[in-house]
Protein backbone atom coordinates (compact mmCIF):
# COMPACT_ATOMS: atom_id res chain seq x y z
CA UNK A 1 0.00 0.00 0.00
CA UNK A 2 2.53 2.64 1.10
CA UNK A 3 4.58 1.45 -2.49
CA UNK A 4 1.50 2.37 -4.38
CA UNK A 5 0.41 5.36 -2.67
CA UNK A 6 4.45 6.88 -2.79
CA UNK A 7 4.10 6.81 -6.76
CA UNK A 8 1.62 9.47 -6.67
CA UNK A 9 3.60 12.80 -7.08
CA UNK A 10 1.02 15.01 -5.15
CA UNK A 11 1.22 12.66 -1.76
CA UNK A 12 5.40 11.72 -2.34
CA UNK A 13 5.52 15.97 -1.88
CA UNK A 14 3.51 16.14 1.13
CA UNK A 15 5.14 13.31 2.69
CA UNK A 16 8.31 15.32 2.35
CA UNK A 17 7.08 18.48 3.53
CA UNK A 18 5.49 16.64 6.40
CA UNK A 19 8.28 15.26 7.56
CA UNK A 20 10.77 18.34 6.82
CA UNK A 21 8.18 20.15 9.32
CA UNK A 22 8.87 17.60 11.69
CA UNK A 23 12.67 16.97 10.89
CA UNK A 24 13.01 21.19 10.96
CA UNK A 25 11.50 21.46 14.25
CA UNK A 26 13.67 18.99 15.48
CA UNK A 27 16.89 20.39 14.01
CA UNK A 28 15.33 24.37 15.28
CA UNK A 29 15.37 22.76 19.31
CA UNK A 30 18.61 21.63 18.86
CA UNK A 31 19.55 25.04 17.59
CA UNK A 32 20.43 23.78 14.07
CA UNK A 33 20.09 25.57 10.43
CA UNK A 34 17.60 24.14 8.86
CA UNK A 35 19.83 22.98 6.13
CA UNK A 36 21.11 20.57 7.92
CA UNK A 37 17.40 18.93 8.67
CA UNK A 38 16.74 19.57 5.16
CA UNK A 39 19.40 17.13 3.73
CA UNK A 40 18.91 14.99 6.63
CA UNK A 41 15.71 14.53 4.96
CA UNK A 42 16.69 13.86 1.83
CA UNK A 43 19.41 10.76 3.05
CA UNK A 44 16.38 9.57 5.12
CA UNK A 45 14.04 9.24 2.36
CA UNK A 46 16.68 8.42 -0.30
CA UNK A 47 17.61 5.12 -1.56
CA UNK A 48 19.90 4.61 1.48
CA UNK A 49 17.39 4.91 4.18
CA UNK A 50 13.69 4.26 3.85
CA UNK A 51 13.96 4.44 -0.03
CA UNK A 52 10.70 6.83 -1.17
CA UNK A 53 12.49 8.94 -3.71
CA UNK A 54 14.63 7.77 -6.16
CA UNK A 55 14.85 10.02 -8.92
CA UNK A 56 12.08 12.86 -9.35
CA UNK A 57 11.67 15.13 -12.00
CA UNK A 58 9.36 17.51 -10.05
CA UNK A 59 11.37 17.35 -6.68
CA UNK A 60 14.87 18.27 -9.39
CA UNK A 61 12.46 21.04 -11.12
CA UNK A 62 11.64 22.79 -7.55
CA UNK A 63 14.90 22.37 -6.91
CA UNK A 64 16.52 24.58 -9.59
CA UNK A 65 13.96 26.89 -9.08
CA UNK A 66 15.01 27.65 -5.53
CA UNK A 67 19.07 27.88 -7.00
CA UNK A 68 17.39 30.32 -9.58
CA UNK A 69 15.09 32.96 -6.78
CA UNK A 70 18.82 32.51 -4.31
CA UNK A 71 21.08 33.97 -6.82
CA UNK A 72 18.39 36.61 -7.88
CA UNK A 73 18.07 37.90 -4.69
CA UNK A 74 21.77 37.92 -3.91
CA UNK A 75 21.88 39.95 -7.14
CA UNK A 76 18.89 42.16 -5.39
CA UNK A 77 21.29 42.85 -2.85
CA UNK A 78 24.47 44.28 -4.76
CA UNK A 79 23.51 47.56 -5.73
CA UNK A 80 26.33 50.30 -6.77
CA UNK A 81 26.07 51.40 -2.81
CA UNK A 82 26.38 48.89 -1.11
CA UNK A 83 29.68 47.40 -2.75
CA UNK A 84 31.35 50.93 -2.89
CA UNK A 85 30.14 51.49 0.90
CA UNK A 86 31.87 47.71 1.81
CA UNK A 87 35.39 49.41 2.75
CA UNK A 88 38.54 48.28 2.39
CA UNK A 89 38.08 46.35 5.60
CA UNK A 90 35.52 43.98 3.45
CA UNK A 91 37.72 43.65 0.44
CA UNK A 92 41.05 42.87 1.97
CA UNK A 93 39.51 40.47 4.77
CA UNK A 94 37.24 38.89 2.49
CA UNK A 95 39.38 38.36 -0.95
CA UNK A 96 42.41 37.85 1.45
CA UNK A 97 40.62 34.63 3.10
CA UNK A 98 39.47 33.66 -0.44
CA UNK A 99 42.92 33.39 -1.48
CA UNK A 100 44.32 31.90 1.65
CA UNK A 101 41.77 29.43 1.95
CA UNK A 102 41.61 28.18 -1.32
CA UNK A 103 45.41 27.40 -1.70
CA UNK A 104 45.82 25.74 2.04
CA UNK A 105 42.35 24.02 0.81
CA UNK A 106 44.07 22.92 -2.56
CA UNK A 107 47.30 21.45 -0.69
CA UNK A 108 45.11 19.10 1.94
CA UNK A 109 42.83 17.91 -0.95
CA UNK A 110 46.04 17.09 -2.85
CA UNK A 111 47.71 15.54 0.62
CA UNK A 112 44.54 13.52 0.71
CA UNK A 113 44.75 11.84 -2.99
CA UNK A 114 42.30 13.69 -4.40
CA UNK A 115 43.02 13.90 -8.29
CA UNK A 116 43.65 18.36 -9.31
CA UNK A 117 40.06 18.53 -10.73
CA UNK A 118 38.66 16.85 -7.80
CA UNK A 119 41.04 19.37 -5.33
CA UNK A 120 40.24 22.42 -7.12
CA UNK A 121 36.81 21.94 -6.18
CA UNK A 122 36.57 20.95 -2.95
CA UNK A 123 39.18 24.07 -2.24
CA UNK A 124 36.73 26.54 -3.62
CA UNK A 125 34.22 24.86 -1.47
CA UNK A 126 35.60 25.53 1.45
CA UNK A 127 36.18 28.97 0.63
CA UNK A 128 32.58 30.38 1.04
CA UNK A 129 30.68 30.79 4.26
CA UNK A 130 26.81 30.53 4.13
CA UNK A 131 25.57 34.45 3.99
CA UNK A 132 22.20 33.49 5.14
CA UNK A 133 22.98 31.34 8.00
CA UNK A 134 25.41 34.18 9.08
CA UNK A 135 22.65 37.07 8.87
CA UNK A 136 20.33 35.12 10.87
CA UNK A 137 23.06 33.74 13.90
CA UNK A 138 23.91 37.87 14.05
CA UNK A 139 20.60 39.10 13.66
CA UNK A 140 19.22 36.65 16.78
CA UNK A 141 22.25 37.74 18.94
CA UNK A 142 21.39 41.25 17.88
CA UNK A 143 25.58 41.53 16.69
CA UNK A 144 24.82 42.50 12.94
CA UNK A 145 25.51 46.48 13.62
CA UNK A 146 28.74 45.71 15.49
CA UNK A 147 31.51 45.93 14.45
CA UNK A 148 32.51 42.32 14.17
CA UNK A 149 28.66 42.13 12.31
CA UNK A 150 29.33 44.97 9.97
CA UNK A 151 32.58 43.65 9.04
CA UNK A 152 31.64 40.10 8.67
CA UNK A 153 28.97 41.18 5.93
CA UNK A 154 30.67 42.90 4.13
CA UNK A 155 33.29 39.93 3.20
CA UNK A 156 30.24 37.92 3.16
CA UNK A 157 29.27 40.08 0.01
CA UNK A 158 32.79 40.19 -1.47
CA UNK A 159 32.68 35.88 -1.06
CA UNK A 160 29.32 35.53 -2.52
CA UNK A 161 30.72 38.22 -6.02
CA UNK A 162 33.52 35.83 -5.96
CA UNK A 163 31.42 32.45 -5.90
CA UNK A 164 29.25 34.19 -8.83
CA UNK A 165 32.45 35.13 -11.10
CA UNK A 166 33.22 31.12 -10.07
CA UNK A 167 30.39 30.00 -11.77
CA UNK A 168 30.31 31.60 -14.76
CA UNK A 169 34.18 30.55 -15.70
CA UNK A 170 33.57 26.84 -14.28
CA UNK A 171 30.35 27.17 -16.65
CA UNK A 172 31.74 28.73 -19.35
CA UNK A 173 35.01 25.70 -19.64
CA UNK A 174 32.53 23.13 -19.28
CA UNK A 175 30.47 23.88 -22.28
CA UNK A 176 33.10 23.52 -24.81
CA UNK A 177 30.77 22.08 -28.22
CA UNK A 178 33.79 20.68 -29.77
CA UNK A 179 35.09 24.27 -30.26
CA UNK A 180 39.22 24.50 -29.69
CA UNK A 181 40.21 26.93 -26.42
CA UNK A 182 40.19 30.12 -28.87
CA UNK A 183 37.15 29.62 -30.17
CA UNK A 184 35.76 28.56 -27.33
CA UNK A 185 37.29 32.00 -25.62
CA UNK A 186 35.36 34.12 -28.42
CA UNK A 187 32.21 32.83 -27.76
CA UNK A 188 31.88 33.09 -24.39
CA UNK A 189 33.17 36.76 -25.00
CA UNK A 190 30.83 37.62 -27.66
CA UNK A 191 27.84 35.69 -25.63
CA UNK A 192 28.52 37.56 -22.21
CA UNK A 193 28.97 41.00 -24.33
CA UNK A 194 25.60 40.76 -25.80
CA UNK A 195 23.61 39.45 -23.18
CA UNK A 196 25.45 42.31 -20.17
CA UNK A 197 24.50 45.07 -23.18
CA UNK A 198 20.89 43.47 -23.18
CA UNK A 199 20.65 43.82 -19.26
CA UNK A 200 22.07 47.35 -19.27
CA UNK A 201 19.64 48.64 -22.01
CA UNK A 202 17.07 46.84 -20.63
CA UNK A 203 18.03 48.28 -16.97
CA UNK A 204 18.20 51.90 -18.52
CA UNK A 205 15.28 51.95 -20.94
CA UNK A 206 12.79 49.46 -19.65
CA UNK A 207 12.63 48.28 -16.10
CA UNK A 208 12.40 51.28 -14.08
CA UNK A 209 9.10 52.90 -16.00
CA UNK A 210 8.22 49.36 -16.08
CA UNK A 211 7.96 48.10 -12.74
CA UNK A 212 7.04 51.23 -11.78
CA UNK A 213 3.50 50.36 -14.27
CA UNK A 214 3.46 46.94 -12.41
CA UNK A 215 3.68 48.01 -8.60
CA UNK A 216 0.47 49.71 -8.90
CA UNK A 217 -0.72 45.50 -7.92
CA UNK A 218 2.00 43.91 -5.72
CA UNK A 219 1.09 40.77 -6.73
CA UNK A 220 1.54 41.51 -10.30
CA UNK A 221 5.13 43.30 -9.47
CA UNK A 222 6.58 39.91 -7.72
CA UNK A 223 5.09 38.08 -10.47
CA UNK A 224 7.13 39.64 -12.91
CA UNK A 225 10.07 39.73 -10.83
CA UNK A 226 9.98 35.60 -10.69
CA UNK A 227 9.49 35.60 -14.18
CA UNK A 228 12.40 37.73 -14.75
CA UNK A 229 14.45 35.87 -12.76
CA UNK A 230 13.45 32.73 -14.32
CA UNK A 231 13.31 33.40 -17.67
CA UNK A 232 17.31 35.44 -17.85
CA UNK A 233 17.97 32.23 -15.94
CA UNK A 234 16.75 30.05 -18.80
CA UNK A 235 18.51 32.85 -21.10
CA UNK A 236 21.82 32.47 -18.93
CA UNK A 237 21.80 28.36 -19.88
CA UNK A 238 21.16 28.95 -23.96
CA UNK A 239 24.18 31.33 -24.27
CA UNK A 240 26.09 28.87 -22.70
CA UNK A 241 26.46 30.12 -19.04
CA UNK A 242 23.96 28.48 -16.60
CA UNK A 243 20.67 29.36 -14.76
CA UNK A 244 22.91 30.47 -12.00
CA UNK A 245 24.55 33.10 -13.66
CA UNK A 246 21.29 34.27 -15.32
CA UNK A 247 19.18 34.22 -12.24
CA UNK A 248 22.24 36.59 -10.66
CA UNK A 249 22.44 39.36 -13.19
CA UNK A 250 18.18 38.96 -13.24
CA UNK A 251 18.92 40.72 -9.40
CA UNK A 252 21.32 43.16 -10.27
CA UNK A 253 19.32 44.05 -13.11
CA UNK A 254 16.51 45.11 -10.07
CA UNK A 255 19.29 46.50 -7.59
CA UNK A 256 18.92 50.00 -8.07
CA UNK A 257 15.09 50.53 -8.72
CA UNK A 258 13.39 51.34 -5.72
CA UNK A 259 10.60 48.24 -5.54
CA UNK A 260 14.24 46.44 -4.77
CA UNK A 261 13.27 45.96 -0.89
CA UNK A 262 9.48 44.92 -1.33
CA UNK A 263 10.82 42.06 -3.92
CA UNK A 264 13.22 40.86 -1.91
CA UNK A 265 11.29 40.99 1.24
CA UNK A 266 8.42 39.39 -0.61
CA UNK A 267 10.25 36.43 -2.42
CA UNK A 268 12.64 35.22 0.67
CA UNK A 269 9.60 32.88 1.99
CA UNK A 270 9.17 31.76 -1.73
CA UNK A 271 13.34 31.45 -1.88
CA UNK A 272 13.28 29.43 1.52
CA UNK A 273 10.71 27.03 0.63
CA UNK A 274 12.29 25.94 -2.91
CA UNK A 275 15.67 25.71 -1.71
CA UNK A 276 14.17 23.08 1.21
CA UNK A 277 13.72 20.74 -2.15
CA UNK A 278 17.36 21.65 -3.44
CA UNK A 279 18.97 19.87 -0.11
CA UNK A 280 16.38 17.17 0.05
CA UNK A 281 17.82 16.46 -3.99
CA UNK A 282 21.22 16.69 -2.30
CA UNK A 283 20.36 14.61 0.07
CA UNK A 284 18.66 11.84 -1.92
CA UNK A 285 21.59 11.74 -4.14
CA UNK A 286 24.30 10.66 -1.29
CA UNK A 287 24.90 6.96 -0.89
CA UNK A 288 25.67 6.26 2.45
CA UNK A 289 27.45 3.20 1.89
CA UNK A 290 30.40 5.20 0.15
CA UNK A 291 30.50 8.12 2.51
CA UNK A 292 32.48 5.83 5.32
CA UNK A 293 35.59 6.08 3.47
CA UNK A 294 35.16 9.66 3.05
CA UNK A 295 34.78 10.28 6.80
CA UNK A 296 38.21 10.73 7.67
CA UNK A 297 38.86 13.36 4.95
CA UNK A 298 35.75 15.08 5.61
CA UNK A 299 37.02 15.82 9.51
CA UNK A 300 40.24 16.57 8.25
CA UNK A 301 38.96 19.24 6.01
CA UNK A 302 36.59 20.73 8.50
CA UNK A 303 38.70 20.53 11.10
CA UNK A 304 40.70 22.89 8.76
CA UNK A 305 37.31 25.17 7.92
CA UNK A 306 36.62 25.27 11.53
CA UNK A 307 40.23 26.45 12.91
CA UNK A 308 41.96 27.34 9.83
CA UNK A 309 39.61 29.82 8.49
CA UNK A 310 39.14 31.66 11.58
CA UNK A 311 42.78 31.74 12.06
CA UNK A 312 43.04 33.50 8.76
CA UNK A 313 41.00 36.16 9.19
CA UNK A 314 42.20 36.89 12.04
CA UNK A 315 45.69 37.09 10.93
CA UNK A 316 44.41 39.85 8.04
CA UNK A 317 42.13 41.80 11.00
CA UNK A 318 44.48 41.89 13.22
CA UNK A 319 47.49 42.95 11.04
CA UNK A 320 44.99 45.69 9.53
CA UNK A 321 44.96 46.76 13.50
CA UNK A 322 41.63 45.34 14.68
CA UNK A 323 41.65 43.64 18.23
CA UNK A 324 41.72 40.27 18.99
CA UNK A 325 38.53 40.42 20.06
CA UNK A 326 36.87 41.94 17.18
CA UNK A 327 38.75 39.70 14.57
CA UNK A 328 38.01 36.68 16.86
CA UNK A 329 34.34 36.96 16.50
CA UNK A 330 34.47 37.58 13.13
CA UNK A 331 36.62 35.06 12.22
CA UNK A 332 34.14 32.90 13.82
CA UNK A 333 31.76 33.34 10.43
CA UNK A 334 33.74 31.97 8.48
CA UNK A 335 33.88 28.71 10.06
CA UNK A 336 31.31 26.70 8.17
CA UNK A 337 31.13 25.93 4.30
CA UNK A 338 28.07 27.39 2.30
CA UNK A 339 25.23 26.55 0.84
CA UNK A 340 26.76 27.97 -2.29
CA UNK A 341 29.60 25.26 -1.85
CA UNK A 342 26.93 22.67 -2.31
CA UNK A 343 25.44 24.33 -5.23
CA UNK A 344 29.17 24.53 -6.85
CA UNK A 345 29.34 20.99 -6.28
CA UNK A 346 26.33 20.19 -7.94
CA UNK A 347 27.26 21.96 -10.59
CA UNK A 348 30.86 20.49 -11.14
CA UNK A 349 28.91 16.90 -11.01
CA UNK A 350 26.60 17.95 -13.54
CA UNK A 351 29.39 18.82 -16.03
CA UNK A 352 31.31 15.64 -15.23
CA UNK A 353 34.90 17.45 -13.62
CA UNK A 354 33.78 15.75 -9.85
CA UNK A 355 32.39 12.43 -8.99
CA UNK A 356 29.78 11.36 -6.59
CA UNK A 357 31.95 10.66 -4.16
CA UNK A 358 33.95 13.90 -3.99
CA UNK A 359 30.31 15.21 -4.10
CA UNK A 360 29.27 13.47 -1.19
CA UNK A 361 32.58 14.36 0.67
CA UNK A 362 31.93 18.41 0.29
CA UNK A 363 28.61 17.43 1.84
CA UNK A 364 29.78 15.68 4.71
CA UNK A 365 32.10 18.54 5.24
CA UNK A 366 29.04 20.70 5.08
CA UNK A 367 27.01 19.12 7.43
CA UNK A 368 29.81 18.92 9.91
CA UNK A 369 31.28 22.39 9.81
CA UNK A 370 27.50 24.37 9.66
CA UNK A 371 26.32 21.86 13.02
CA UNK A 372 29.40 22.44 14.68
CA UNK A 373 30.19 26.58 14.10
CA UNK A 374 26.07 27.44 14.32
CA UNK A 375 27.05 26.42 18.34
CA UNK A 376 30.42 28.68 18.28
CA UNK A 377 28.78 31.27 16.98
CA UNK A 378 26.26 31.18 19.65
CA UNK A 379 28.57 30.64 22.52
CA UNK A 380 31.20 32.98 20.83
CA UNK A 381 31.46 35.43 24.10
CA UNK A 382 32.20 32.25 26.24
CA UNK A 383 34.23 31.06 23.51
CA UNK A 384 36.15 34.35 23.35
CA UNK A 385 36.47 34.41 27.17
CA UNK A 386 38.17 30.83 27.15
CA UNK A 387 40.36 31.73 24.50
CA UNK A 388 41.96 35.01 24.66
CA UNK A 389 44.47 34.93 26.61
CA UNK A 390 45.98 32.67 23.75
CA UNK A 391 44.90 35.71 21.03
CA UNK A 392 47.16 38.18 21.74
CA UNK A 393 49.49 36.95 18.95
CA UNK A 394 47.29 38.17 16.29
CA UNK A 395 46.43 41.76 17.76
CA UNK A 396 49.00 44.27 17.27
CA UNK A 397 50.94 45.06 20.56
CA UNK A 398 49.56 48.67 20.52
CA UNK A 399 46.29 48.44 18.31
CA UNK A 400 46.02 52.41 19.40
CA UNK A 401 48.54 53.23 17.30
CA UNK A 402 46.80 51.95 13.57
CA UNK A 403 45.55 55.18 12.75
CA UNK A 404 48.48 57.49 14.58
CA UNK A 405 49.24 58.17 10.94
CA UNK A 406 46.41 60.04 10.56
CA UNK A 407 47.18 62.78 12.92
CA UNK A 408 44.48 63.18 16.66
CA UNK A 409 45.56 65.15 19.92
CA UNK A 410 45.58 61.74 21.87
CA UNK A 411 47.51 63.61 24.74
CA UNK A 412 44.83 66.21 24.95
CA UNK A 413 42.79 66.60 27.81
CA UNK A 414 38.62 66.88 27.69
CA UNK A 415 35.67 67.07 29.54
CA UNK A 416 34.08 64.07 28.00
CA UNK A 417 35.78 61.01 27.11
CA UNK A 418 32.83 58.61 24.90
CA UNK A 419 33.68 55.07 24.12
CA UNK A 420 31.65 54.09 21.16
CA UNK A 421 30.84 56.52 18.23
CA UNK A 422 28.07 55.00 16.41
CA UNK A 423 24.83 56.82 16.09
CA UNK A 424 24.63 57.90 20.21
CA UNK A 425 28.06 58.48 20.75
CA UNK A 426 27.96 60.98 17.72
CA UNK A 427 25.17 62.80 18.52
CA UNK A 428 26.44 62.63 22.32
CA UNK A 429 29.83 64.42 21.17
CA UNK A 430 27.83 66.98 19.14
CA UNK A 431 26.04 67.94 21.92
CA UNK A 432 29.08 68.28 24.34
CA UNK A 433 30.97 70.41 21.81
CA UNK A 434 27.99 72.39 20.51
CA UNK A 435 27.74 73.80 24.50
CA UNK A 436 31.57 74.39 24.63
CA UNK A 437 33.04 71.23 25.99
CA UNK A 438 36.00 69.24 24.58
CA UNK A 439 35.28 65.91 23.81
CA UNK A 440 37.32 62.84 23.19
CA UNK A 441 35.47 59.94 21.26
CA UNK A 442 37.23 56.36 21.02
CA UNK A 443 36.03 53.83 18.67
CA UNK A 444 37.36 50.72 18.00
CA UNK A 445 36.19 50.62 14.03
CA UNK A 446 38.28 52.66 12.18
CA UNK A 447 36.24 53.60 9.79
CA UNK A 448 33.93 55.25 12.38
CA UNK A 449 37.24 57.37 13.58
CA UNK A 450 37.53 58.72 10.00
CA UNK A 451 34.22 59.68 9.88
CA UNK A 452 33.52 61.96 13.18
CA UNK A 453 37.72 63.55 12.84
CA UNK A 454 35.66 65.58 10.36
CA UNK A 455 33.22 66.85 12.77
CA UNK A 456 35.26 66.42 16.22
CA UNK A 457 38.10 67.95 17.70
CA UNK A 458 39.02 64.48 19.00
CA UNK A 459 38.85 61.53 17.88
CA UNK A 460 41.31 58.67 18.75
CA UNK A 461 40.94 54.33 17.79
CA UNK A 462 40.98 52.46 21.02
CA UNK A 463 39.59 49.62 23.20
CA UNK A 464 37.69 50.54 26.27
CA UNK A 465 38.46 47.43 27.52
CA UNK A 466 42.19 47.38 27.67
CA UNK A 467 43.23 48.85 30.66
CA UNK A 468 46.95 49.22 29.05
CA UNK A 469 44.94 51.73 26.81
CA UNK A 470 42.45 53.37 29.43
CA UNK A 471 45.35 54.01 31.84
CA UNK A 472 47.48 56.79 29.30
CA UNK A 473 43.96 58.32 28.52
CA UNK A 474 44.15 62.04 29.73
CA UNK A 475 41.73 61.62 32.70
CA UNK A 476 42.61 64.03 34.97
CA UNK A 477 40.46 67.05 34.03
CA UNK A 478 37.94 64.81 32.20
CA UNK A 479 34.49 65.10 34.13
CA UNK A 480 32.48 62.37 32.47
CA UNK A 481 33.25 58.73 30.96
CA UNK A 482 30.70 57.45 28.93
CA UNK A 483 30.24 54.20 27.30
CA UNK A 484 27.56 53.93 24.48
CA UNK A 485 28.39 50.16 23.87
CA UNK A 486 26.43 47.54 25.59
CA UNK A 487 29.26 45.28 26.05
CA UNK A 488 29.04 44.44 29.29
CA UNK A 489 32.22 42.67 30.17
CA UNK A 490 34.25 45.53 28.51
CA UNK A 491 32.05 48.07 30.26
CA UNK A 492 33.18 46.13 33.15
CA UNK A 493 36.76 46.40 32.75
CA UNK A 494 37.03 50.04 31.89
CA UNK A 495 35.03 51.02 35.42
CA UNK A 496 38.10 48.67 37.21
CA UNK A 497 40.57 50.03 35.11
CA UNK A 498 39.13 53.86 35.89
CA UNK A 499 38.96 52.85 39.82
CA UNK A 500 42.58 51.48 39.73
CA UNK A 501 43.90 54.47 38.19
CA UNK A 502 41.53 57.01 40.67
CA UNK A 503 39.62 58.50 38.07
CA UNK A 504 37.20 61.24 40.13
CA UNK A 505 35.07 61.78 37.61
CA UNK A 506 31.42 60.52 36.85
CA UNK A 507 31.24 57.07 34.68
CA UNK A 508 28.10 56.73 32.80
CA UNK A 509 27.16 53.79 30.96
CA UNK A 510 23.92 52.67 28.11
CA UNK A 511 22.61 49.29 29.60
CA UNK A 512 19.84 47.11 28.21
CA UNK A 513 17.41 46.60 31.37
CA UNK A 514 17.29 47.20 34.71
CA UNK A 515 18.74 44.59 36.05
CA UNK A 516 22.25 45.21 34.30
CA UNK A 517 21.59 48.83 35.39
CA UNK A 518 21.52 48.23 39.08
CA UNK A 519 24.26 45.66 38.61
CA UNK A 520 26.83 48.07 36.97
CA UNK A 521 25.72 50.55 39.80
CA UNK A 522 27.36 48.40 41.93
CA UNK A 523 30.56 47.74 40.79
CA UNK A 524 30.53 51.68 40.47
CA UNK A 525 29.05 53.16 37.40
CA UNK A 526 27.37 56.39 38.70
CA UNK A 527 24.76 57.16 36.20
CA UNK A 528 23.24 54.67 33.83
CA UNK A 529 20.90 54.56 30.75
CA UNK A 530 18.66 52.49 29.27
CA UNK A 531 18.51 53.66 26.05
CA UNK A 532 14.92 51.74 25.14
CA UNK A 533 13.39 53.00 27.68
CA UNK A 534 14.65 56.30 27.19
CA UNK A 535 13.42 56.26 23.63
CA UNK A 536 10.12 55.26 24.87
CA UNK A 537 9.68 58.19 27.55
CA UNK A 538 10.68 60.83 25.18
CA UNK A 539 7.91 59.41 22.48
CA UNK A 540 5.31 59.69 25.38
CA UNK A 541 6.56 63.34 26.52
CA UNK A 542 6.00 64.08 22.92
CA UNK A 543 3.02 62.56 21.67
CA UNK A 544 0.67 65.01 23.48
CA UNK A 545 -1.79 62.47 24.29
CA UNK A 546 -5.74 63.77 24.97
CA UNK A 547 -5.72 61.71 28.31
CA UNK A 548 -2.68 63.83 29.54
CA UNK A 549 -5.20 67.11 28.55
CA UNK A 550 -6.23 69.16 31.44
CA UNK A 551 -9.63 68.28 32.19
CA UNK A 552 -9.58 64.95 30.60
CA UNK A 553 -8.12 62.94 33.43
CA UNK A 554 -7.39 64.07 36.56
CA UNK A 555 -3.97 64.48 37.33
CA UNK A 556 -4.64 62.53 40.70
CA UNK A 557 -5.78 59.15 38.78
CA UNK A 558 -3.64 56.70 39.98
CA UNK A 559 -3.94 54.99 36.25
CA UNK A 560 -2.10 57.09 34.96
CA UNK A 561 1.80 57.44 35.45
CA UNK A 562 4.38 59.38 34.24
CA UNK A 563 7.35 58.42 32.31
CA UNK A 564 9.84 57.26 34.63
CA UNK A 565 13.74 58.15 34.08
CA UNK A 566 17.20 56.07 34.11
CA UNK A 567 19.17 57.30 37.23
Amino acid sequence: MIAYVLQDVFTEIALLLLLSAVVGAIGLKLKQPLIVAFIAVGILVGPSALGWVQTNDQVDLLAKMGIALLLFLVGLKLDIHIIRSMGPVAVFAGLGQVLFTSVFGFLIALGLGLVVTAAVYVAVALTFSSTIIIVKLLSDKREIDQLHGRIAIGFLIVQDIVVILVMIALTALGESSGQTLGQQAITILVNGTLFLLGIAAMMRFVLTPLLRQLAKSSELLILFAIAWAVSLAALGVQLGFSKEVGAFLAGISIASTPYREVIGARLTSLRDFLLLFFFIDLGVGLDLSTLGAQVLPALLLSAFVLIGNPLIVMVILGTMGYRKRTSFLAGLTVAQISEFSLILAALGLSQGYISADTMGLITLVGLITISLSTYMIIYSEALYRYLSRWLSPFERHLPTQSLDEEGGNENASADAVIFGLGRIGTQLSEQFASNGCSVLGIDIDPQRIRQNRKTLIQAQFGDMGSPEFIAHLPLESTRFVIATTRELPDILAMISTLGDTGYQGEIVAFVDSDAEAEFLRDKGCHITFNAHRGAANLLFEQLNLPCLSSGSISSSDPTVKPPVSDS
